[in-house]
């Protein structure tokens, strides 16, 4: 006989002839008491990922993806031994597997009775892996998955050659400008492909929990504008500057408009994440580039957008700290969706004192506030940022060595590479704006910090992008020799 394993929602009664009810649900559902729930066992670690569980938001049309993306969550080690356990309750015999999932039917349980009652996964057992889908279609797929964020590589890549170029490395600092203009040339047609032939994923995901991700476009266009600018670029600069000023303020408003006025939205507090970050320092973003242009044209226009932009973002990423930081304490927190995401609050604190220190150098006779204000608000945002370092690395001890969580390429990586690019170059920029020599020296090691950061991430991206095709021609080459 196979095995019987049925999905229920937890609110259902059911007798002791239909099995034994496990609850796999990450968070304990509301509306009923341990009591009247009944379980014999919660395996809350074989539930899906936050961040995938807000993506899904139990829309019908995502189920497809949201399937095969639980399943290859269910590969983690984090999720290894829930299963293992899982797989132990079926061969005991009966099993129901419960979830508060409005829609069971439609929810991670029924992925997890599919994979229970399947045939035989084991490793042994596994067929070939067909053959590699063709270029066209592979192309297709990678856009319609697109991540929101993709543009942080641009980011990350931009700010580490402004790094670069104040290290007086210009021959590097110009290779990886080329690099973040390709980078560019390619993620802005498959955004705009992604819009047109997948308008329903892109629509949700513009009024999902990470739509902020969306801002790294006009952030990347900024941080661009800002390293063309050190070069004396006023003309394209100013284009970039044009374009990530548009993106700022369209997406700066869509964005929470989309959030509040969307009735599809999981109003809960576990929607809150690090990208929301991401709102400040799109404001930071244009400030930095509409100062440094400013600086170079003499024009009291950019250097009052620069201003603004720059009490805009303060506000903002006060607002955001605050609903964070209450998020992170009265919530729980699963170990694999916080690393990343989390150094965009040291990030956004640093581009913060940048946009400052890029006031500071603008005359004086334009500026709205005095300069021992900025001044004062720079040093203090910089010390907050330092503070935060420390406190972070020991978030990552947590994930990656208390919780077991692998080092495994994802394109949140990035959020990492420019958090540290950044704080170099605010460092070394606040030492030199105010007369510090200890800051300029010591933004000067962080900087080679930052790139080094840069070197491993890409070298990890091309090879978590290359191991796929070597794994097919080795499973190839073993099926010939069997043959």
């Amino acid at each position: 006989m196979g095995k019987q394993v049925t999905c229920r929602r937890v609110y259902e009664q059911t007798s002791f002839e239909d099995g034994k009810r496990v609850l796999v649900d990450r968070v304990w559902p509301p509306d009923i008491s341990r009591d009247d729930a009944r379980l014999d066992e919660w395996l809350g670690d074989v539930a899906p990922s936050t961040g995938l569980q807000h993506w899904y938001s139990h829309e019908p049309f995502r189920f497809a993806e949201f399937r095969r993306r639980y399943l290859a969550e269910l590969a983690d080690p984090e999720h290894r031994s829930a299963l293992s356990r899982l797989r132990h309750l079926t061969d005991d015999g009966k099993l129901i597997l419960l979830t508060a999932a409005p829609d069971a039917d439609h929810s991670h349980a029924a992925v997890l009775a599919e994979r229970l009652t399947g045939a035989d996964r084991s490793e042994p057992d596994r067929p070939a892996p067909p053959p590699p889908p063709g270029y066209r279609a592979a192309v297709s797929a990678k856009v319609a998955n697109l991540n929101a964020g993709a543009f942080a590589f641009v980011m990350g890549t931009g700010i580490v050659s402004t790094a670069l170029n104040i290290n007086g490395a210009h021959t590097a600092s110009l290779a990886l400008l080329v690099v973040g203009l390709a980078g560019c040339a390619v993620l802005l047609p498959a955004y705009v492909w992604r819009l047109l032939r997948w308008r329903q994923r892109f629509v949700a995901d513009l009024v999902g929990p990470r739509a902020f991700a969306f801002l790294t476009i006009s952030i990347a266009a900024n941080v661009i504008a800002a390293r063309l600018v050190a070069d004396g670029d006023t003309a394209v600069a100013g284009a970039f500057l044009a374009f990530g000023a548009v993106g700022w303020l369209l997406l700066g408003y869509g964005i929470p408009l989309g959030l509040i006025a969307s009735t599809r939205r999981d109003a809960s507090f576990d929607q809150v994440n690090g990208t929301w970050f991401l709102w400040a320092v799109g404001s930071q973003s244009v400030a930095v580039a509409a100062a440094g242009l400013a600086r170079l044209t003499s024009s009291h226009l950019l250097q009052v957008l620069a201003l603004v932009c720059w009490g805009i973002g303060l506000m903002q990423y006060l607002l955001t700290a605050t609903i964070v930081l209450a998020r992170l304490l009265a919530r729980p927190v699963a170990p694999g969706n916080l690393m990343t995401s989390s150094w965009i609050c040291m990030g956004a604190a640093a581009i913060s004192v940048l946009a400052g220190t890029r006031l500071l150098e603008l005359p004086p006779e334009g500026m709205l506030l005095s300069r021992s204000v900025v001044a004062g608000s720079a040093v203090v945002l910089w010390s907050f940022s330092t503070w935060l370092i420390p406190l972070l690395l020991a978030l990552g001890v947590w994930r990656h060595v208390l919780r077991k969580v692998p080092f495994r390429y994802e394109l949140g990586w990035w959020n990492l590479v420019f958090p540290i690019g950044m704080y170099g170059v605010t460092t070394h920029e606040l030492g030199r704006t105010t007369g510090t020599s200890w800051l300029t020296t010591l933004g000067r090691w962080e900087i080679w910090v930052g790139g080094v950061v840069w070197v491993v991430v890409i070298a990890a991206m091309v090879a978590a992008a290359v191991r796929p095709h070597l794994t097919a021609r080795r499973a190839a080459g073993s099926n010939r020799r069997t043959a």
